[in-house]
């Protein structure tokens, strides 16, 4: 198997980019997108340019760290997979391409294909957490929760922060993981004692670093590896309208 690619090289956010092309032979369908890079960067390596930047951790699908683009999608050809997860058979033989880094105001471009995602970090720092009293563990069932809001909250809070939602938004909104994030607390009794500074605060986070808003597209809940329903966006906005009020009436 045959592939061209043409990859984003860039030194860092001041410096200009271009594509650069490299061609791969002999490749087997079964390699990984990220294998791929691999054999590219021991390929340059051994002719003594510098490897191409990307960012990776556990190349099973569950750290969100391998944001590329790949022809204009967020991770690549397929639905509901991280670039980890996308293999060489989801091309053609001969095919040409074009892999670049997520594009955000908010995601400053690092190094070639890696970007700056810690604007996401500080939305969880103005609001992710719980309060909790230290010491002992608490008997396991002194705080009875509902099967169906237990697993409704484990299914927000399986969003692994890969900003795939970001990149293919027109907008560059982060609303998805925003929402994911507010959703998996409230739905849950120990989130209850920050609910409504918490939803403001990561809004108006979120607003600070340069994200855009929500214009109901859905393209975030079409690559998002976690499938976060975009219901969830609906019950921030509710949250958020909820308690400006009861902050404002304060």
């Amino acid at each position: 198997m045959k592939l061209t690619l043409k990859i984003w090289r860039q030194k860092d956010a001041d410096s200009k980019g271009a594509l650069h092309t490299y061609e791969l032979k002999d490749l087997s369908e079964d390699m990984a997108f990220l294998e791929l890079l691999d054999l590219l960067n021991e390929q340059l390596s051994v002719k003594g340019e510098p490897a191409i930047e990307f960012d990776h951790d556990c190349r099973e699908g569950i750290c969100g760290q391998c944001s590329l683009v790949i022809n204009g999608k967020a991770h690549g050809p397929g639905v509901h997979y991280t670039t980890c997860q996308t293999h060489l058979r989801s091309f053609k033989d001969g095919d040409v391409l074009i892999v670049e880094p997520f594009r955000a105001a908010s995601f400053k471009v690092i190094r070639d294909l890696k970007v700056d995602r810690s604007s996401l970090d500080k939305i969880i720092q103005a609001g992710g957490y719980i309060s909790s009293f230290t010491g002992m563990a608490p008997e396991a069932n002194s705080i009875p929760v509902h099967h169906d809001d237990s697993k409704s909250a484990m299914d927000s809070a399986a969003c692994i922060g890969c900003g795939a939602c970001v990149a293919v938004c027109k907008n560059s909104s982060a609303a998805l993981f925003l929402s994911a994030k507010v959703s998996h607390l409230v739905k849950l009794p120990q989130g209850k004692m920050e609910r409504a500074e918490r939803v403001v605060n990561m809004v108006d986070t979120h607003d600070q670093e340069g994200f855009g808003s929500c214009t109901n597209t859905g393209a975030c809940a079409v690559v998002c590896p976690q499938e976060i329903p975009l219901v969830d966006i609906a019950r921030m906005n509710f949250e958020y309208n909820r308690s400006k009020l009861l902050i404002d009436n304060k």
